[in-house]
């Protein structure tokens, strides 16, 4: 169980700080949520208190594996498909795992196949979004400017 205050990742949205954890009405169902402020974006997400582990809701990683994901961003692509479809079903479990490093190399590869070559419509959307969660984790662990940090991933990719 999170607490108030508590810095956590909900997977496919980014991080965010559990502002409140209050009781809602849903489909006639009243039960407690967290209420996620995610900074990155200016969201706010509602997670069922009771659902949040099985929606892979985890607290915020370390300074030290942002050094690691810094060296992954930094590291050759991964093999990827050459057809679109396959590489975006592959990406997008990677991006619903909710795991850093993933995520991480999502990323990496899209920005890279970017630069070669035009991204289908759904690949850019997917680079955008992978983005923002890896941005919002790392602007809350390391306590920098979202600008700072794209500036970073730009200069590591």
């Amino acid at each position: 169980m999170f607490a108030i205050g508590d810095k956590v990742v909900y997977p496919m949205h980014g991080a965010g700080i559990i502002e409140k954890i209050e009781e809602k009405e849903v489909l006639g169902e009243t039960r407690p949520y967290y209420i996620l402020h995610i900074p990155y974006g200016n969201m706010q997400v509602m997670v069922p208190v009771g659902n949040a582990e099985q929606a892979g809701v985890r607290p915020i990683v370390t300074a030290d594996k942002v050094d690691e994901i810094y060296e992954l961003l930094r590291a050759e692509s991964s093999e990827m498909d050459e057809n679109w479809n396959r590489r975006f079903r592959e990406n997008m479990e990677m991006l619903k795992s909710g795991d850093i490093a993933q995520v991480a190399e999502v990323v990496r590869n899209l920005m890279r196949v970017e630069r070669v070559k035009k991204l289908s419509t759904g690949e850019k959307k997917m680079l955008a979004n992978a983005r923002q969660i890896l941005i919002s984790e790392i602007v809350l662990v390391l306590d920098l400017s979202e600008d700072t940090v794209e500036d970073i991933l730009e200069e590591m990719v």
